[in-house]
């Protein structure tokens, strides 16, 4: 995996990292095996804290491109839409989501009476 431009994103509080991997004679490299580069290419990097986006293989190419957005705490990756947190929930070593709401339930009060 080689990157192409790191950009630290203060505002976001996350590093944003543009990457190509070279994969020679191999398939496009696995959402989990990208996850496992940036956080290896990053210091400090928390696997759990890390989104892959914009993967592009070429067709008949052998090169992977692709931004990996590498946040620093799970209250500032609430900026993510949901189905990217769905979408990373089996590769997570907690089982928890930030961006998942639970619901109560209330007992009725009113009893049924109209």
């Amino acid at each position: 995996m080689e990157i192409i431009d790191r950009k630290e994103n203060p505002l976001l509080k996350r590093v944003e990292i543009e990457f190509r991997w070279n994969h020679d004679g191999m398939p496009t490299p696995s959402r989990k095996a990208m996850l496992d580069g940036i956080a290896s290419i990053e210091p400090g990097a928390n696997r759990d804290l890390i989104v892959i986006k914009d993967v592009n293989t070429r067709f008949g190419m052998s090169s992977t491109t692709g931004l990996g957005l590498i946040y620093a705490d799970e209250e500032s990756m609430k900026v993510e839409p949901k189905y990217m947190h769905e979408r990373y929930a089996g590769m997570r070593a907690s089982s928890e989501q930030p961006d998942v709401e639970t619901v109560e339930e209330t007992p009725d009060e009113e009893g049924g009476e109209a």
